[in-house]
Order: C-alpha cells, then structure tokens, then sequence
C-alpha cells in the first residue's frame, strides 16, 4: 500500500528562511523553517494526505489502528511504533552541542525518571522514551557544516598552544586563562574533566575561570580565523560565529575540542551514541531512530544536565564519522549505519529503472528533484518534487523509475 504523506516544517529559529521551500518547491512561511519530519513521532506526525478510504489523519493514527499491516507483523509485535524518523534539516544557525544516549541507558533512564515521577514534558526531563537515537545527515546543500566527536587530545593541546601563543603576543594579555585551559586537558581523563569544569563553571559556577577561558577564546578568535596558516582558521571561525549567537556559552570553548567537518553534497556523518555534535549550517536529509532523547552540552537556553550528559559521551578521540555508501546497483546508493532500525537509499531514478531495493519492513520515499514513480508488488506512486508517500512492507521490493532524485528511508536487516 502507498500512502501520500506530508507535514509542515518545524519553525525552530536556527531554521533557514527559504532552503526547504526551495528544495520542495513549496511556498514558504515567510519565518525560519528548520525541519520537516516523515514519520509518526507523537512531536509531528505526518499529515495523511491520500489512501483508503477512511485513513486516519496522520501517520500515527494510521499505523495504530492497523499496525500488522502498516509496520509488517514482526515489527508490530515489538508495539505499534515505526523505528525510524526521516527528515528535511535546514540550519542558517548553528544548532545545541548535543549527544544521544544508547539503547540501555535510554530504558534506565526513562524507568528512573518515571518512577520519580518527572512530567514527560518537563523542562529538566532528559528521557522522554525508552529508545536510543543514533541518527545520520546527508548534506542536499553544496557545503554542511558541523561539530562531530572529539579530536585526539594532540590536536587539542597544539590548538590552545597557539592560542595562548597569540594571547602571550597581544597587547591586552591576560596570561593564564589559555595555561588554565591546557592544564585541565592535561590531566588524567582531560577530556571529560575539561568538558564538565567549562559547562558547570561557565554556567553560574563559583570561581568565573572558565568564563575568563571563554572571554579569552573568543577575544583572540577572529584574528587567528583570518590567518589562513593556522590549519585550525576553520575551528577559530565557528567560535566568532557560535559567540555572535551564544555570547558567553562555554560551548564555544568546547567547540574547539571537537571535529570540524564540511560535508561537500552527498557526503554523509553518522552520529551514533554518545556523539558529542552540532550541526552549523547546511540542508541535508536526516535519518535517526525514532527517539526524543537529548543530552545537551552547551549552545541553548534549554536544560543541561551535566552529569547524566558526561557520563553519556563517548570522549573517545575519534575521526570524522563519515558514512560512506554502498553502490546496491544501478543508480542505488545505500547508506547503511551499524544500528538495525534504519537505512538509507539514495535512488537517481534515471540510473536506476528496474534495480531493485529491498525492504526489511515499512519505508517512506522522498523525491526532492525532478519527476519519479515508485512501484512495489501491488501498487504503485507517482512523486512530484516535494512528494513524500509511506509505503508498507508487502510493498517490497521496489523500482524507481523516471529522471528525479529519491531518498527511501526504511528498516535495517534484523531489526526485528
């Protein structure tokens, strides 16, 4: 069964203003459109557009009242919840430092705050499920920029090296803010200790160093941003951005330990548990499992929960988390993460007419340039630019056929 679906974007203010209207070939609002969801997540669920007669309003609704059919039996037996979220991001703003827990943390997480009674809704609540949220972007703009992981603590020691180098050099030194910074990093497990003393100290804390530390960071950025010999200009441009939209958030400070990426169109992240990230600039296709769960680090007036958040992230020094796809066939790229509940493919219809993509349980298309037509065993849908329609798994496998791009969002092997 194929089903026409469909939703209005989200107006966080970080949002751009025009790329998804641009990329849907919609009519914009006129105020910041940051993200549109296809799925059936209870925050915005999709709106039902077309399909039998009598189907419920959105997607939440329809999966319910019939959700063997809709989600397959075997998922259905693990409770009437599609696994994944897909969605069109558009950053003109850089979004919070955030992390997502993994799966077992997020069930004792969620049973703890429900035992000690905490309103699902509640500002300070940081388990809003029971479900991990590992997620990936596929930048749709020529460049995405974001925050993802730590450096190795190399890379982090030599870029406060040359910042207090430059601190030692100015005319308005205040020396020992950067010594403060690089003595933290030092220190057995510098990372995390780093990470907590800037967000507990840089919020309200008692001794105003890590403040200093900010106030010297962001002092001395713009001129090393601009000196193009400093293999970190990039990382000193993200602090003069990220200050003249949180002045005085020790995120800024934070930023400069982690990867800094652009992503070039149809490259992807993948940002699995414990993940410290942000997404900077950019319009991309997002994918994650299907979660509210946010540990937040910085770069929001939201809460932070500074224990539970440092003792979900991964300080692990890792390389950009790049996701390379598999070539599935003609036409077909598959962007497959090491998590089951969801999978990615990129279909240039053109390149791809008969080539098969399987489905390991329901899925949802999306064209977002051109004209194409997805086919399954018993039905079939025509996709405009800017069309979404949910397909359920009896529908598997399916063809794309026609000159436009499509991105089919569905479950991964074993997920059931």
């Amino acid at each position: 069964m194929f089903v026409a679906i469909g939703n209005t974007p989200r107006d966080y203010a970080w949002g751009s203003h025009t790329a998804i209207a641009e990329l849907l070939g919609t009519e914009a609002s006129g105020g910041p459109e940051a993200e549109l969801w296809l799925g059936a997540h209870a925050g915005s669920p999709a709106r039902v557009l077309a399909g039998e007669a009598g189907a419920p309003g959105d997607l939440r609704a329809f999966i319910a009242a019939a959700p063997e059919r809709a989600l397959g039996p075997d998922i259905a037996r693990l409770g009437a919840r599609l696994p994944f979220l897909l969605k069109v991001l558009a950053a003109d703003a850089p979004l919070s430092l955030q992390a997502h827990p993994d799966l077992e943390r997020a069930r004792l997480g969620f049973a703890r705050e429900e035992a000690e009674g905490v309103d699902v809704d509640a500002f300070d609540r940081n388990y809003r499920d029971a479900f991990h949220k590992p997620e990936l972007i596929v930048a749709l703009s020529e460049t995405f920029d974001a925050l993802c992981g730590f450096r190795p603590l190399e890379e982090s020691l030599e870029l406060v090296d040359e910042l207090a180098a430059a601190d030692a050099a100015s005319r308005d030194a205040a020396p020992g803010a950067l010594a403060l910074l690089r003595a933290r990093l030092s220190e057995d497990d510098g990372l995390r200790e780093t990470v907590e003393w800037l967000l507990r100290d840089g919020r309200g804390g008692d001794t105003g160093e890590a403040s200093w530390v900010v106030e010297r960071v962001v002092a001395l950025a713009p001129a090393l941003a601009a000196d193009q010999r400093s293999r970190f200009a990039p990382a000193y441009a993200t602090v003069v951005d990220l200050a003249a939209h949180y002045p005085g958030d020790p995120g800024i400070v934070i930023s400069l330990l982690l990867n800094r990426v652009t992503l070039r169109r149809g490259e992807a992240l993948y940002l699995p548990a414990g993940n410290m990230h942000a997404y900077l600039r950019g319009l991309g296709i997002e994918l994650m499992a299907e979660s509210d769960n946010v540990l937040r680090g910085g770069l929001t007036p939201k809460h932070i929960d500074v224990g539970e958040l440092v003792d979900v992230l991964d300080f692990s020094p890792l390389p950009v988390p790049y996701l390379h796809p598999e070539r599935t066939g003609p036409g077909v790229d598959t962007f497959r993460p090491d998590v089951p509940d969801f999978v990615l493919h990129r279909v240039e219809a053109a390149d791809a007419p008969g080539t098969p993509i399987p489905l390991e349980g329901p899925a949802i298309a999306l064209c977002v340039s051109g004209d194409a037509a997805v086919a399954g065993a018993h039905g079939r849908a025509t996709l405009a630019r800017g069309a979404s329609v949910y397909v359920t798994p009896d529908e598997g496998p399916l063809t794309v056929t026609g000159d436009g791009l499509v991105f089919v969002a569905s479950v991964g092997a074993g997920y059931a």
